[in-house]
């Protein structure tokens, strides 16, 4: 005689049908959500070729610009990408040259939302920020 955990004519407990349903549709959507993420390991310096100069403009990248500017995303923050800046001839929201004049003045002064940071970072920390911005 064999033994079984359920009794004769006694349903066995598959859970709550809704449960699970709703269940795998949270599953789905979380997998279709990441998968349209841009998400990818951030490469090291060194990954990245950075020279001393590009690698200082890289740390006051991260400590003031990168909240409001991805700078490997197509896609922007609050303000536009920093990718490929200087690889156009235009800056993507003023329409100005996109040179390093220009990019010098946007940073100093500001322009529209963005704060200019004259008075945060020197000449140095700005032309090591805009060394960086050319790698981008």
């Amino acid at each position: 005689m064999s033994q079984s955990n359920t009794w004769v004519g006694e349903k066995r407990d598959t859970g709550n049908p809704r449960c699970f349903a709703l269940c795998l549709c949270v599953s789905v959507l979380s997998l279709v959500f990441f998968a349209g993420c841009e998400a990818e390991r951030r490469k090291s310096d060194a990954e990245l070729g950075l020279n001393p100069q590009q690698i200082a403009g890289r740390h006051i990248y991260d400590n003031y610009c990168d909240r409001c500017h991805a700078p490997y995303s197509a896609r922007g923050r609050q303000g536009p990408s920093m990718k490929g800046v200087f690889q156009r001839q235009f800056l993507p929201m003023s329409g100005m040259p996109a040179n390093d004049d220009r990019v010098l003045d946007i940073v100093r002064l500001g322009r529209e939302k963005m704060p200019g940071f004259s008075q945060v970072l020197n000449q140095q920390q700005i032309s090591d920020l805009l060394a960086y911005l050319h790698t981008l």
